[in-house]
């Protein structure tokens, strides 16, 4: 029987044990491990020695597992690979190279998929997992790094502000400069205000700076999602006023212009959040490249 004041069994002998029952010989079990063959000899004496049992019948050139032995390997077997399990899960885990980030799909879609792209090129090891979102619920919120857009009186606890925005008047190109052409702010009454739920506030704040009443334009198309609206515009449907980090991907294109070049200065701003729960050196990689690409892409305001 074990006595309680031995030491702790080392469990190299445990291994060596189980690879020579498995094997049914000492020199597989040491070609296997790495070990001499006297190596796994002497750990199996010393385990024989510490259990107080014989587990080999050893002969000439070959074994035999005693009764002991055979009722020995199989707890054994199922601790040791409880014990590699594990291992490798917390390994894993310690070298994980992914990182989760939370982006409302609009950002996600017009300004985060490019600059991500770039980050992917230049950090192919880390492995991205984006998820965009619609309606924040910071008690669901798993990511990494969260990208957040709230007015600029209620910005969330431990984030920094990305950048300056504005507001900017958008639509298509034959719109802009097609039979009826948009020369001045009179002309926007006669063609259609596409409006976004949740962001009246932008149209209020352009039509008020060019002096009309958006609660009386009759010709309006109404959605839920900027990112339709945008398309919608795209399409020649009509004008819509959003921020310029959603539009300008679609101004570097040309599938939107500014007739008129009319700025209005932001009411929401975007902020990014690191996840306290975070481990690793990963997520601050991330981090830094998407606040350097804030810096550097940020929308300018336009001295009016």
């Amino acid at each position: 029987m074990k006595n309680p004041s031995k030491q702790p069994l080392p469990l190299n002998y445990i291994r060596s044990f189980e690879s020579a029952a498995r094997n049914l010989s000492f020199t597989a079990a040491a070609e296997e491990l790495g070990y001499t063959q006297a190596a796994i000899s002497s750990h199996i004496r010393a385990l024989e020695h510490y259990i107080g049992w014989q587990l080999f019948v050893r002969y000439p050139r070959s074994l035999r597992l005693t009764e002991m032995g055979e009722a020995f390997l199989p707890t054994l077997r199922q601790a040791l690979e409880q014990i590699d399990q594990a291992t490798e899960a917390i390994v894993a885990r310690a070298h994980s190279r992914t990182v989760v980030i939370s982006c409302p799909v609009s950002l996600a879609e017009n300004w985060l998929a490019q600059v991500l792209a770039g980050f992917r090129r230049a950090h192919g090891d880390i492995e991205i997992v984006l998820q965009g979102t619609v309606w924040e619920d910071p008690l669901e919120q798993q990511a990494d790094l969260i990208i957040s857009v709230r007015r600029f009186d209620s910005q969330p606890t431990a984030s920094e502000l990305m950048w300056e925005d504005e507001l900017v008047l958008v639509c298509a190109p034959e719109l802009a400069h097609g039979a009826a052409p948009i020369r001045t702010p009179a002309d926007l009454a006669n063609k259609e205000w596409i409006f976004v739920l949740g962001r009246q506030e932008c149209w209020h704040a352009m039509a008020e700076a060019i002096g009309q009443d958006e609660t009386r334009h009759k010709k309006r198309i109404t959605t839920n999602s900027t990112n339709i609206a945008l398309e919608l515009a795209a399409q020649g449907a009509g004008l819509v006023v959003t921020q310029r980090s959603l539009a300008q991907l679609y101004l570097r294109r040309g599938l939107l212009v500014e007739p008129l070049e009319l700025t209005r200065p932001s009411p929401w701003a975007y902020y990014l959040s690191v996840n306290p729960l975070s481990r690793g050196s990963h997520h601050r990689i991330l981090r830094d490249w998407l606040m350097a690409s804030a810096t550097a892409n940020s929308p300018k305001p336009r001295v009016e």
